[in-house]
């Protein structure tokens, strides 16, 4: 299947049911807090399979008149029904080798009960169970869709958790956070839908079938039930269930429900005089129970908290994409007719970078005076007056076209232009990735091949969308044309800096070079490290000029060459002994030197040796080699 197939089923189907997702997924939050409210209790046993089933029915029927029943939790904590001296029945939690009561069983608050009703049906009974299945089977989809995108994304199933390319925030985080929840929402979603099947009867028959045992008549019967092997050698840990006998009538029996089946005991001789096993459907609901509610424990119930609040995030984020998409995408309004133009811009973009840039080059050209034409990959056609085609792509997952451009080779194939053509092409991509602008690679191949097309300009890459490599082509494609172009900026948002006081420790005098040392020290502790970057802002400029920084003995160390015009480096070089001044660390993470490495070279010239001073003065394990 085609990319657009999953990613339009994946917006669709998102947008479907965003609405009943928004409340499943905050009563989902509410109710994965109960198991862990639950736990905090502390009634839970340690080491169940080292407590006998005799030991705690000899303990309850010390403790009490009368003993109805028995129950392990999911949570280990061991429940009993008891009959008390005001023959009121009182569910207690015990401790199981004595007997003692813990806490009594409390009703369950309000607020579960209500999120669990809302979780279940809506309020709206049959009805909204029906659409609470339907939107658990939709998430289910959803998820399996957006895990075949982030696959596509990240270059295949096997490079899931490799590097995410840097991109705006909710891009970046709708990646990242889908590496690490699409398996519990594929849980949630699945034992959703099974719960569902569930309650409407989908499912095959989960009653169990008793079947009688023959007992002997000469068994063996005991007083006490301590001394029955039965009850001394089943342990807590394989009990769910005990239902005791009203009486001591040799015809009531203990009913167990055991992990996996349930059997009849005869209470005086510890014989089965009945068992059934449990069919795979019950254990199967069982299951899904304790996987779609977290119930017993703690670890699941905030990983499935943690996923049903990514579902918001994913809900919000996937929204901005989608618009930022659209918007990056959107055509112009008003163009030329493809016949009446001299310029072709042919677009290949699947989250509308590649479209924004060409939007500009557009906007530029048509500045100037050229008539432009502007269209996808999948729309190339001929164009009876084009003499300059320009091509603007991305590349998608493992080397593949984008949605819009995947059906341009063929097409291409096909069509024959009236007029010799000079091309253009540039490929954007990020070097994270191996087929880093592939797919641009593959188009700039496939025009070359063909006579009737004359290259104006060598392959041209921009990584990571970067304006300044935009700008360079620019540069070299108005030289070739013989006019200039004036294309518009992107709008930067300014990265807001945290300024804090730093003393001037020591300023070398200018070295022949005119190079110069200086040494700061912060007047707050903070954190930094060589590698990182100080920000100064001369003279209170909004323009801010960043150093690489030594950190030696806890000061910043500085190496500057002093320019006759620079006003960074005359700012500082203007600065005397005891001074303060304002400036912020601007953390470099990718500079700084990796902790595991056995061995590592620098190279640097001239000033930018600075980091590399600091990073030697604090080895201690390392074998590092210097090239200056």
């Amino acid at each position: 299947m085609t990319i657009s197939i999953w990613r339009y089923s994946h917006l669709t189907l998102a947008l479907i049911s965003s609405l009943f997702l928004v409340v499943a997924s905050i009563t989902g939050i509410i109710l994965a807090v109960e198991p862990i409210s639950h736990q905090t209790k502390g009634y839970a046993v340690a080491d169940l399979d080292q407590v006998p089933l005799a030991t705690t029915i000899t303990a309850l029927k010390d403790s009490y008149d009368e003993v109805l029943g028995l129950e392990v939790e999911s949570s280990g904590f061991v429940k009993a029904s008891v009959l008390t001296m005001e023959m009121e029945t009182l569910d207690v939690y015990i401790d199981p080798f004595t007997g003692e009561q813990l806490g009594e069983v409390e009703e369950r608050p309000y607020v579960y009960t209500f999120a669990t009703n809302v979780h279940r049906s809506l309020f709206l009974k049959i009805i909204g169970r029906f659409f609470v299945g339907l939107i658990s089977l939709l998430l289910l989809i959803i998820a399996v869709t957006g895990l075949v995108l982030l696959a596509k994304r990240q270059g295949g199933f096997l490079k899931l958790f490799t590097k995410v390319q840097k991109d705006y925030f909710e891009l970046k985080y709708h990646v990242v956070l889908s590496r690490w929840f699409f398996i519990p929402i594929i849980i949630l979603a699945f034992t959703g839908v099974y719960l569902s099947a569930e309650k409407f009867n989908l499912l095959p028959k989960t009653t169990v079938d008793q079947v009688e045992v023959q007992v002997s008549n000469s068994a063996q019967k005991y007083e006490n039930i301590a001394d029955i092997p039965f009850f001394k050698e089943t342990t807590l840990a394989e009990i769910r269930q005990v239902e005791f006998p009203f009486s001591d009538d040799p015809e009531e029996y203990y009913l167990i429900a055991l992990q996996d089946k349930e059997v009849e005991v005869h209470q005086q001789t510890g014989e089965i005089v009945s068992k059934g096993d449990y069919p795979f459907v019950t254990l199967a609901s069982r299951l899904s129970l304790v996987l779609h509610t977290g119930e017993g424990n703690v670890i699941w119930s905030v990983i499935l908290l943690l996923a049903s609040a990514s579902i918001l995030f994913f809900m919000y984020s996937g929204f901005v994409m989608t618009l930022k998409r659209r918007k990056k995408a959107k055509g112009v309004s008003q163009m030329p007719d493809k016949d009446e133009c001299e310029y072709v811009i042919l677009v290949g973009s699947e989250s509308g970078t590649a479209f924004d840039f060409a939007q500009r080059f557009y906007n530029g050209l048509t500045q100037v005076g050229k008539k432009v034409y502007l269209t996808e990959l999948n729309k190339y056609s001929v164009y009876a007056k084009a003499k300059n085609i320009i091509v603007f792509t991305s590349t998608y997952g493992e080397g593949e076209p984008p949605t819009n451009a995947r059906k341009f080779p063929a097409i291409f194939s096909t069509v024959t232009q009236p007029n010799a053509i000079a091309y253009s092409v540039v490929g954007f991509g990020s070097l994270d990735y191996p087929d880093y602008c592939k797919y641009a690679i593959d188009v700039n191949q496939q025009i070359y091949a063909d006579d009737s097309f004359e290259r104006q300009l060598p392959l041209f890459k921009i990584n990571q969308a970067d304006f300044e490599s935009f700008e360079l082509w620019l540069i070299q494609f108005s030289n070739k044309v013989g006019f200039t172009i004036p294309v518009e900026r992107p709008l930067i948002h300014k990265k807001k800096y945290k300024k804090v006081d730093f003393e001037v420790v020591e300023r070398t005098d200018l070295n022949v070079d005119d190079t110069f040392l200086l040494r700061l020290r912060p007047v707050s502790k903070i954190d930094f490290t060589s590698g990182d970057l100080l920000a100064i802002f001369p003279n209170n400029d909004e323009m801010v000029r960043q150093y690489s920084i030594a950190r030696v003995v806890g000061d910043i160390l500085l190496s500057i060459k002093k320019h006759e015009l620079g006003r960074g480096s005359n700012f500082l070089y203007g600065l005397e002994t005891g001074q303060f001044f304002k400036a912020a660390i601007d953390v470099n993470p990718h500079f700084h030197l990796p902790k595991n490495a056995k061995n590592s070279i620098f190279i640097s010239n001239g000033t930018g040796i600075a980091p590399f001073l600091g990073m030697i003065s604090e080895n201690t394990a390392q074998n590092i080699t210097l090239f200056w």
